[in-house]
């Protein structure tokens, strides 16, 4: 068999093409379909993305009410955290109690703790009060403990004059000064968010004076 050079023209020419064509078929079935198949993928993860973008495009006249909205409710959250906390925040309820027994001019002599009763989502957390002052002060006193911003239920109330404090059930008689008129006891509950942890065991926490 002679060499490509013995060749003639019109046959070389023909090789020529037949080796190109071979080439270039080998190239499309190689390099340029894996290029064009990663290029479709390409188009098709743009479109996925650009149909997203339409769909959100139609929220954003939206956006600015969604994110007063979530303000609004984040504030609202935290309100009720004051009013009924995650935890007990039991020395916080006594001193908020504390201090309106002193803006209103009466003596709060005693807290006992009570056992804490579990709900399906809050718990309640009652305390055992004994108190004595004149008498128009115990009633601003209520009133005040009626207004704190945790909620506080009142319940079990006794009460009796300076003259008879057993009458109201109380733990202890004190030296009153001369312009109290009465003695009292009652249930001060609150409350806290439910947790799961064990009721608390009756204590008894005199307050100094």
């Amino acid at each position: 068999m002679g060499t490509f050079s013995e060749l003639p023209g019109i046959k070389q020419w023909a090789l020529v093409l037949l080796g190109g064509m071979i080439v270039s078929a080998a190239l499309y079935f190689t390099v340029f379909k894996s290029q064009r198949d990663a290029n479709a993928q390409a188009q098709q993860q743009l479109d996925t993305k650009q149909r997203e973008n339409r769909e959100l495009e139609a929220y954003r006249p939206k956006l600015a009410e969604m994110e007063r909205q979530l303000a609004t409710l984040k504030q609202q959250l935290e309100i009720e955290r004051r009013i009924v906390p995650d935890d007990k925040q039991a020395d916080d309820f006594i001193r908020a109690v504390d201090a309106e027994a002193l803006k209103a001019g009466i003596e709060l002599r005693r807290y006992t703790a009570m056992t804490v009763s579990n709900k399906d989502f809050y718990s309640e957390m009652p305390f055992e009060l004994e108190l004595d002052g004149p008498y128009y002060s115990m009633l601003n006193f209520f009133d005040r403990v009626g207004k704190l911003e945790r909620i506080v239920n009142v319940s079990n109330l006794l009460v009796s004059s300076v003259r008879k404090p057993s009458d109201a059930k109380t733990k202890h008689q004190y030296n009153y000064a001369p312009g109290e008129s009465v003695v009292a006891t009652c249930i001060a509950t609150t409350f806290f968010s439910h947790d799961m942890t064990p009721a608390s065991t009756t204590a008894s926490a005199p307050v100094k004076r």
